[in-house]
């Protein structure tokens, strides 16, 4: 068996076209999912700030969700809430809720 040199092997783990992540629901990879008290927020968007992945919805100018196909659950959007509007509960819990 002959080894290929790296210029025959097919590309891997490339980024080829730029706005590519809508394509990719990473949410399911979640053990925490962040849940807004919308009675504390104060819509300072400070979470829109800070999350990596944009997955803060607003809508005139105010928070208006969380994108949860995106969401990686890391709770950023949590910690830098200066309300303690924001808290993460555990994915499978808010399954049930939500099954209810």
């Amino acid at each position: 068996m002959k080894l290929r040199g790296w210029r025959e092997l097919e590309p891997g783990a490339v980024i080829l076209e730029p706005g590519n992540t809508v394509e990719y629901k990473s949410g399911k990879w979640r053990a925490f999912r962040p849940v807004i008290d919308y009675e504390k927020c104060i819509n300072c968007m400070i979470c829109w700030v800070y999350c990596p992945d944009g997955c803060i919805k607003v809508k005139d100018s105010e928070v208006a969700g969380i994108d949860y196909e995106h969401c990686k659950g890391c709770g950023i959007c949590a910690h830098e809430c200066p309300k303690e509007a924001i808290t993460m509960v555990e994915e499978a819990k808010a399954i049930k809720e939500e099954a209810k």
